[in-house]
């Protein structure tokens, strides 16, 4: 099993020499990537060769980044050493209003694009938030769209999300466990605590049943766990506390 580190939870605490330092000092031996490590990719690789530190994942968006910049997306994959591409996010139209035909206009894309980087060598996926479990005006769920239009990708479930969406992890884990490869370890605040950290907590201290949930994906045969707080006002004190927590799972 494999535990990696969500690097967008430390964007706002640059440099990121300092944050890959700490990173490996805690114990972390990978990181998942996002658009604001992939500039050189190179030099980016050095440092984390550097701390010990691999990158089996990583975040592309949007999803264009796969379809107009398919070869500089692929290039700074795999000299990055990414084996796993996730798109973690659908594009800002799709996040409000969007229709079913909409989804499945999107879902299209996403084959297309899984074909391409399976072509290449490299798995490709999605990476959920809480809008694909919003069921839509004629109630069809997003989410649903996306699997069954999209059948040859693969599924990074952040399992928080699917929460803040109103579902129960559990029974989307039991039902879609063969799609899932990846998974983010999040955690939610007790309602009114962390609101500077928009309700999210380090993992341990909010609401998440993440010992249950880790014994559910390793069942399904997720290996890939990845740390993520989508807004820590300590990011050391996230990481951590989060790595502490995941040790006893």
């Amino acid at each position: 099993m494999s535990f990696s580190f969500q690097l967008y939870s430390a964007r706002n605490f640059m440099p990121w020499a300092d944050v890959i330092a700490k990173i490996a000092e805690l114990g972390y031996t990978q990181v998942e990537g996002f658009g604001g490590v992939y500039e050189d990719p190179a030099a980016f690789k050095a440092l984390l060769d550097q701390h010990g530190l691999s990158m089996p994942s990583g975040h592309f968006f949007p999803l264009s980044s796969c379809e107009d910049d398919f070869d500089a997306s692929i290039k700074a994959a795999k000299t990055l050493g990414i084996e796993k591409i996730f798109c973690p996010a659908p594009d800002q139209e799709l996040q409000n209003g969007a229709t079913a035909a909409d989804w499945q206009s999107y879902a299209r894309r996403l084959h297309e694009v899984g074909k391409r980087v399976q072509d290449a060598g490299l798995a490709f996926g999605w990476h959920n938030h809480h809008w694909e479990f919003m069921p839509l005006a004629d109630g069809a769920l997003p989410m649903r769209i996306l699997l069954e239009g999209a059948p040859d990708i693969e599924w990074e479930m952040d399992v928080a999300w699917v929460v803040r969406g109103g579902h129960d992890p559990l029974a989307w884990i039991a039902e879609h466990g063969a799609r899932i490869t990846a998974a983010h370890v999040k955690d939610i605040a007790p309602d009114g605590e962390c609101e500077d950290e928009d309700g999210w907590a380090d993992v341990g201290h909010g609401t998440m049943d993440w010992a249950g949930l880790t014994k559910a994906l390793r069942d399904q045969g997720v290996t890939l766990f990845v740390a993520e707080h989508d807004n820590p006002s300590d990011v050391a004190r996230f990481a951590t506390r989060t790595i502490e927590a995941f040790r006893t799972y």
